[in-house]
């Protein structure tokens, strides 16, 4: 084996399904994530306060790490900071 090559993930290759899974998990994450922020009182049409732009979250956790830093290689999420990654607006 050269050092070139790196091994692959532990889980196996990455499927185009999972990877499409994980996406739509991502998306529900989120949109759960900013409903659950806007809920909160004080937030909402009819009071003074403003949303929250909840824009990067962490993804779930029933997806390795490779599965997210691939969906950031193929430019459908972008590495936000800290573990926390946001969906490239398309």
């Amino acid at each position: 084996m050269s050092t070139s090559e790196s091994p692959p993930p532990p889980d196996g290759p990455l499927s185009p399904e999972k990877l499409k899974l994980a996406l739509k998990a991502f998306k529900k994450r989120l949109k759960l994530t900013r409903l659950d922020a806007e809920s909160r009182i004080g937030v909402g049409p009819m009071s003074s306060g403003s949303t929250w732009g909840i824009v990067a979250i962490m993804p779930p956790n029933q997806y390795p790490r490779a599965v997210w830093e691939e969906l950031v290689k193929q430019g459908k999420l972008k590495n936000a900071s800290q573990g926390m990654y946001s969906l490239v607006e398309q």
